[in-house]
């Protein structure tokens, strides 16, 4: 299986931003990211959807724009992606860890 290209754009203490690409045939299991201590927001934009499967899963988000511009909780919410059966997935993933609660 090909692997997953994750190239980081910027990486500050609290603030990452990355392009992400998934492969065809990859899949992200069901889990959540511990932080520890504070708050832990992810802001995925999807910009090219593959033309089968790739669904992204969450328990809750705090916003979702058609299902390509999604805000969420990835330390409270578990959250998955299905199976890619064709074609790729590439995101630009925004993730900040507030130091608040």
């Amino acid at each position: 299986m090909a692997r997953v290209i994750n190239r980081s754009l910027l990486d500050l203490r609290r603030l990452t931003i990355n392009l992400v690409t998934y492969p065809e045939g990859h899949s992200v299991m069901r889990h959540n990211d511990p932080m520890g201590s504070g708050s832990y927001y992810k802001l995925n934009v999807i910009l090219k959807q593959p033309s089968q499967g790739g669904v992204f899963e969450t328990d809750d988000t705090i916003f979702n724009l058609f299902d390509r511009v999604i805000l969420f909780r990835p330390d409270l919410h578990e959250h998955s992606v299905s199976r890619i059966e064709q074609g790729k997935r590439v995101l630009l993933s925004i993730a900040l860890h507030a130091p608040w609660r």
